[in-house]
């Protein structure tokens, strides 16, 4: 097997040099391996001798050595819907049940399918944000460094600003217009049966407008505007209205009614609507 000479494209530019190769070789080497190449000399730089965390730059050309990819890269997994896409953004609408990154017990994820539906690009997309695995709607990933890195800080500076849930509730919301939720919460319990409860903790804030209501249930849209674990199934829960199929939070049994319906970043608006039977228009004045 031969070493392979790989030039920088203008996506891959401004990433840590062992980052690059780990997206080339599609992570079949641990970073470990990857490091002793670099330390070793056996990844070179323009022909020269290069360390883990220079930057690589656009038309540069990289030797990658030899090495044995394992059996189960590669695999072909079904794709997600896609709903925006350019030079430097993806954002896909993902189902429920699906985890947005794999592990254990995982033989599936977000990730997972990202790496299959651009398996022969140079820079292959990851998610920028994670999404509870029963809840589903809009994920967004970096199709290039600069988009990725770009949304890494838009999101740590700007929390959960500019997202948008949609989730079906039991009982009749007694709100028409926009009311503001806040509450102190933190997560307690053994570990593994762990739940988020009110009264202690950080604070949590969202926002919640009227869809459609009745005497037994109520579609809502949430804006967040912090990002607790489970916040909108708590918040709501807390308040004698569950989410419809979050058992964990008193709901009832089935597939949980809780949707990423929008995300809004400075280069892009994703929108993603659910699955779901009998879903009024949602109209473009619930997200001025």
């Amino acid at each position: 097997m031969a070493a392979e000479f790989v030039e920088v494209t203008k996506a891959e530019a401004g990433q840590k040099l062992v980052r690059f190769l780990e997206r080339r070789v599609d992570s079949a080497v641990p970073r470990s391996a990857i490091m002793r190449w670099i330390r070793k000399g056996n990844v070179r730089v323009d022909k020269g001798r290069c360390k883990p965390f220079d930057l690589v730059k656009e038309g540069q050309t990289v030797r990658i050595p030899p090495y044995q990819a394992e059996e189960t890269k590669g695999k072909k997994l079904p794709a997600l819907p896609i709903i925006y896409e350019d030079d430097d953004y993806l954002a896909v609408c993902k189902p429920a049940g699906l985890p947005t990154q794999g592990g254990t017990g995982h033989e599936d994820s977000v990730a997972d399918r990202l790496l299959s539906m651009f398996a022969d690009a140079p820079y292959k997309p990851a998610p920028a944000h994670r999404l509870d695995r029963d809840t589903s709607g809009v994920i967004l990933a970096g199709k290039s460094h600069k988009g990725q890195k770009n949304l890494s800080v838009f999101f740590a500076e700007h929390g959960e600003g500019g997202k948008y849930y949609l989730a079906e509730v039991d009982g009749c919301w007694p709100h028409d217009d926009w009311t503001e939720l806040r509450d102190m919460m933190e997560k307690r319990g053994p570990k593994g049966r762990e739940k988020v409860v009110v009264g202690s903790g950080k604070e949590a804030v969202s926002s919640v407008c009227t869809v459609k209501k009745g005497e037994k249930a109520s579609l809502l849209i949430v804006k967040l505007h912090t990002g607790r674990t489970h916040q909108i199934r708590v918040q709501l829960s807390s308040r004698g209205f569950p989410i419809i199929g979050d058992s964990k939070y008193g709901g009832k049994n089935g597939s949980m009614k809780l949707h990423c319906l929008r995300i809004e970043t400075p280069w892009f608006t994703a929108f993603c609507s659910p699955d779901w039977d009998s879903l009024p228009e949602i109209s473009e004045c619930y997200f001025l």
